[in-house]
């Protein structure tokens, strides 16, 4: 069974990881964004910071994902199921990201913020060069689950019929009736989607330690 159906299982994995990819840019992008309005000396933009943390985190990915496929329509802004999920799990794990890097940013000695803004840089130029790369560091573990949590967060997909690999397997089980088999194999690809990943962190963590 397996056999026969091998390329559409194949075509999930690699649906899979292209969804996640996109999903993980977003995610990343939001976070140091959002990350740093909730620093900023602005009572405002941290609100709103606060804010969009706070609405993301608190819903379920499959309703921002439901509400970019189902809910747009309704005013004309059609949207493929790619990038429905794509913007849902980057929005929601965006969320959660910026929460750790904030915390890996309140980590750092405002000190060294205060000394870099006092020898010209702007305050752009000093969060880019001194601080971020040392929160990133600090936080390089927490990121890495919040990552592979958007790997797994991408199987939400099958329900707005992206073919990745949740999707790729209902699609065999529903073929073939041997559900277990199908599912089995569905689990292996994500176990093996995400050892990878959670091995890079680890390295990644230790050559940051060595620095």
């Amino acid at each position: 069974m397996l056999e026969e159906y091998r390329q559409v299982l194949l075509d999930g994995l690699l649906t899979t990881i292209a969804a996640s990819a996109a999903a993980w840019v977003v995610a990343m992008a939001v976070a140091l964004v959002v990350a740093q309005l909730r620093l900023v000396r602005s009572g405002p933009v941290r609100a709103f910071g606060a804010a969009y943390v706070e609405f993301f985190r608190n819903v379920p990915p499959i309703v921002i994902i439901f509400f970019f496929f189902f809910a747009l329509p309704s005013v004309d802004v059609e949207m493929s199921p790619f990038m429905a999920v794509v913007l849902g799990v980057g929005l929601y794990g965006g969320a959660n990201m910026a929460e750790v890097i904030r915390s890996g940013i309140a980590a750092v000695h405002p000190g060294q913020l205060e000394c870099a803004t006092a020898y010209g840089m702007s305050y752009a130029q000093a969060m880019r060069l001194i601080i971020l790369p040392q929160a990133i560091r600090n936080v390089i573990p927490p990121l890495g689950s919040e990552s592979i949590n958007v790997i797994k967060n991408t199987s939400l997909g099958s329900a707005v019929s992206l073919g990745e690999i949740l999707g790729a397997a209902n699609f065999v089980g529903s073929h073939t009736f041997a559900y277990s088999v199908a599912f089995l194999a569905a689990a292996v690809l994500y176990f093996l989607l995400t050892l990878p990943t959670a091995a890079v962190v680890n390295a990644l963590e230790r050559a940051m330690a060595r620095r």
